[in-house]
């Protein structure tokens, strides 16, 4: 009887379960803290010292996130009773601790930079040079994330003027048109209409992004609204690995797709040699010109299809695939990628069908997606393989699930866009180094057993 040997595999509960400087090293290894201590560094010679250790102060924040302490004070006061856990932060025995003021102020620099950004580049870069980000395809979702804020008083709204009644005049409908115009040029990018968002870079994206908290909805399972006050997560995640490869914050009011396009381009940026094939959304996403930024990067998007009222197409079935007379739908049989092409069989049901040699029954039909790139994916809607790839969506949800019940992300301590979106980044950034060093670990597992 042959032996097989199954490949060890090394997850999140046994590294909770290593000792607590074994596991805070293999953590920190993952982790380039560089980009914040040259926000805190000394510029000059002169002047008093810096007498703050910071490298270990970030070390503590990054521990809270993976020990799952509430706030800056429960910090603080374990640094002071816990001698082992100082020296694991990094602290020494005759350093004093740091007090709530100092970590708040690295907080406010931390928030005012791109560091986190930095260092999560940093990190993704290196676990694809190691081999451990090998994606096919690329899931996008986003969750919600109350605020520490406190919500705004509702304000009544003044009742508009009635309008004058009757048809406008010429001069007064080209004002009105101009006046149209110039509001909404005047508009911020993420309130203008998704097409905007195709002509600029993604760091201009970025940098607009809306932070405020605002008041948001969604529909629970039982197809009822849930209201929040705070901030939306969107996440685009490897849907094999697992590893989160673009995240931004956003308001809570921000509409789920306007966030698409900015995370595709974060991931052509930032990732250039990366290549996926397949990214796949759910129906809040069905917008054309996400089909178009996809395509821009010579992938295929798998989006659930969202009807708006559009009328029954006459000859094709609910997946836009085409019917015969009898209204049996054709086979999706294989996709040509140099012409863009779409090829459909005749459905087995025709093949005892009276009307086969008829030349209303035709055998092969063939369809190009650009026809209607909402309608006509590759594969077929409908087919095997893509309901398939519509399945692996949901990693980015588990992904949500595990920052929320494991890394604190609905846990939001700090006031203001800003440090809110320090603390989301903070939550992304320890999720990976946490996934890279179970990653590491499971390679050394095997290849000691090898």
């Amino acid at each position: 009887m042959s032996y097989i040997r199954h490949e060890s595999l090394f997850t999140l509960q046994e590294l909770y379960e290593m000792e607590q400087k074994d596991r805070f090293r293999e953590i920190f290894a993952a982790i380039d803290i560089t980009p914040i201590l040259r926000l805190v560094k000394k510029t000059a010679l002169y002047g008093a010292p810096i007498e703050v250790n910071y490298r270990a102060m970030i070390y503590s924040l990054i521990i809270r996130i993976v020990e799952r302490i509430p706030t800056i004070k429960d910090v603080i006061k374990r640094l002071q009773h816990d001698i082992l856990f100082r020296l694991d932060c990094g602290f020494m025995l005759s350093e004093s601790i740091p007090s709530a003021a100092s970590y708040s102020r690295l907080v406010k620099k931390m928030s005012q930079s791109h560091a986190l950004e930095d260092i999560q580049t940093q990190l993704l870069a290196q676990a694809m040079t190691e081999g451990f980000i090998t994606d096919d395809t690329v899931a996008i979702d986003a969750t919600h994330i109350e605020a520490r804020d406190q919500a705004p008083a509702k304000q009544e709204k003044e009742k508009p003027a009635p309008k004058k009644r009757g048809r406008k005049s010429k001069a007064e409908r080209e004002a009105w048109l101009k006046q149209k115009q110039d509001e909404e040029e005047q508009k911020p990018i993420f309130e203008k209409e998704i097409a905007a968002q195709l002509n600029e870079t993604f760091h201009h994206l970025r940098d607009q992004m809306p932070l405020d908290p605002q008041w948001g909805v969604k529909k629970n399972s039982d197809g009822k609204n849930v209201f929040w006050y705070g901030y939306k997560g969107h996440l685009a995640v490897g849907t094999q690995s697992q590893y989160i490869l673009g995240a931004m914050l956003s308001s809570g009011s921000l509409n789920d797709g306007k966030a698409a396009i900015p995370l595709l381009k974060g991931l052509a940026s930032i990732h250039p040699h990366f290549k996926f094939s397949y990214a796949t959304m759910d129906a809040g996403y069905d917008y054309e010109l996400i089909y178009k930024q996809i395509r821009t990067v010579d992938a295929h998007a798998i989006i659930a299809y969202n009807r708006r009222r559009e009328p029954e197409l006459i000859g094709f079935d609910e997946h836009f695939a085409p019917t015969c007379v009898r209204e049996h739908s054709y086979r999706y049989d294989s996709y040509d990628d140099k012409y863009e092409t779409l090829k459909y069989v005749r459905p087995k049901e025709c093949e005892h069908c009276p009307l086969a040699k008829d030349t209303l029954c035709q055998k092969v039909y063939k369809m190009k997606i650009t026809t209607d790139l909402r309608k006509y994916t590759a594969p077929a809607r409908g087919s095997k393989l893509w309901k398939e790839i519509a399945k692996k969506r949901s990693a980015v949800e588990r992904v949500n699930a595990y920052l929320k019940g494991f890394f604190q992300l609905n846990n939001v301590r700090h006031r203001t866009g800003p440090k809110a979106k320090a603390h989301f980044d903070l939550v992304t950034l320890v999720y990976n180094a946490v996934k890279l060093a179970c990653d590491r670990l499971n390679r050394r597992l095997n290849e000691q057993a090898a």
